[in-house]
């Protein structure tokens, strides 16, 4: 399977070009446009309870997938979310754990799934107690609220990332949840509360907006009703 980003910035589409007999799965409604060879039709990858588990971490309990059925084509799609996409190449020995709706495609080899965070990461991280997990070898397509931006933290370094800015980073990455400042009240005036320290070897993948704060922001200017 062939793939090109198209346009640049927060609205970014991305564009597969299929051989005959080739698929794609991605968030379902993320479609955009298909060559009449292209058969559309939602899956449900795992099961019901991997399906249910997905729901958990913030994605569809159906996949949308794009298969070249009646020979090649190629397909459009897009994120809901203004943002960009980026194209995270796996290996086949390193998972990679998705932010809720940072997940938008997969080449059809690689296994998306859930995985479970202990109690305090469910509770403090930003992603609740189930995030996305995507592991085999192919091409995994993430979106975000923003730009992405990649960070390499070398071995034996740290870096300390806002919970609300991340999109995804490897499973196997070190990290702990920390306050923002040195106490509790500091932490939470400053805005901050609470942050993750990443330890390297690891490439984690951020975004330059964070959506909850956005969504404070819309509430915020929402007119209130009157008692």
């Amino acid at each position: 399977m062939q793939y090109e980003l198209l346009s640049s910035g927060s609205f970014m589409m991305l564009k597969v070009k299929l051989e005959n007999g080739e698929s794609i799965k991605a968030e379902a409604g993320a479609m955009v446009a298909v060559s009449p060879t292209i058969e559309v039709s939602g899956r449900l990858e795992g099961g019901i309870i991997r399906g249910l588990a997905r729901t958990l971490a913030g994605e569809k309990f159906f996949f949308q997938q794009l298969t070249a059925s009646r020979g090649p084509g190629e397909a459009l799609l897009a994120p809901a979310l203004p943002g960009e996409i980026f194209a995270i190449p796996l290996d086949g020995r390193t998972d990679y754990l998705v932010q809720k709706d940072g997940f938008l495609a997969a080449t059809a080899e690689i296994e998306v799934s859930t995985k479970i965070q202990n109690l305090l990461k469910g509770l403090f991280s930003g992603e609740g107690f189930f995030v996305l997990k995507a592991s085999g070898l192919g091409t995994l397509f993430v979106n975000s609220f923003g730009a992405i931006l990649p960070l390499d933290i070398p071995s034996g370094q740290e870096l300390v990332i806002d919970n609300g800015h991340l999109v995804a980073w490897p499973a196997s990455a070190d990290y702990s949840i920390e306050k923002a400042a040195r106490g509790w009240i500091s932490s939470i005036t400053s805005g901050e509360f609470l942050v993750l320290r990443f330890r390297g070897p690891a490439r984690v993948l951020i975004q330059s907006r964070n959506p909850h704060a956005f969504a404070a922001w819309i509430a915020d200017m929402l007119p209130r009703s009157r008692s």
